[in-house]
């Protein structure tokens, strides 16, 4: 079984532009332009990720949350250290 890796996220639509804002504790603060309409923000939050974790957004995908502004998102090939590591120099 191929290894992956949990994210929280608390998703902000309408945000004005796409950004991760900061992290508290486990949980990711980001905002995404696009509204929470027909999938969009969703969408556009897993773009941000792709870009930001250098992972194809094909191995992002809702684990839970997909409704809600609060989501965990699995992240396959990556573990949790890998994952640690792509944030490092974020914040």
């Amino acid at each position: 079984m191929e290894e992956s890796a949990l994210l929280r996220v608390r998703l902000t639509p309408k945000g004005g532009r796409n950004e991760v804002i900061r992290r508290e504790g486990d949980v990711l603060h980001v905002r995404v332009a696009a509204p929470p309409v027909d999938g969009a923000a969703n969408r556009a939050l897993i773009e941000l990720l792709s870009d930001v974790l250098k992972v194809p957004k094909s191995r992002i995908a809702f684990h839970s949350g997909e409704t809600s502004r609060e989501k965990t998102l699995r992240i396959a090939g990556l573990d949790a250290a890998a994952l640690e590591n792509r944030f490092a120099g974020l914040f």
